[in-house]
């Protein structure tokens, strides 16, 4: 069994910061990539950064500049750092973890708000 824990959501003025952590745990195999995704009310669901095992990132248009994903190895944990906050970027946030086997682990979801 695969567990994925989001954690660092909240409320959070726009220009504000707010740091995401994604934390597998369980019988899973090496991690191949990690990902944040991110659905706001009415819309579809969209990649917003990945990490690949060799360090490599790729970010959406859209948070370029603002979001920086990292991860640590031997902790299985993903981070997404988001700065400069603005109200589109109110979301509930999942992270996402695929293994060298190919399978893909997805959390519960975190919700992050941008308002005044």
């Amino acid at each position: 069994q695969v567990q994925l824990v989001e954690s660092g959501g909240g409320l959070v003025q726009p220009g504000g910061s707010l740091r995401l952590s994604c934390a597998a745990s369980g019988s899973i195999f090496s991690i191949n990539a990690m990902r944040w995704y991110r659905q706001a009310p009415g819309k579809q669901r969209e990649l917003v950064a990945t990490i690949i095992s060799g360090g490599n990132t790729n970010y959406a248009n859209s948070v370029k500049g603002r979001f920086i994903i990292s991860r640590d190895n031997a902790k299985n944990t993903a981070y997404l750092q988001m700065n400069s906050l603005k109200p589109e970027d109110t979301a509930v946030y999942y992270c996402n973890v695929a293994d060298a086997r190919a399978r893909v682990y997805w959390g519960q979801g975190t919700q992050v708000t941008v308002s005044s």
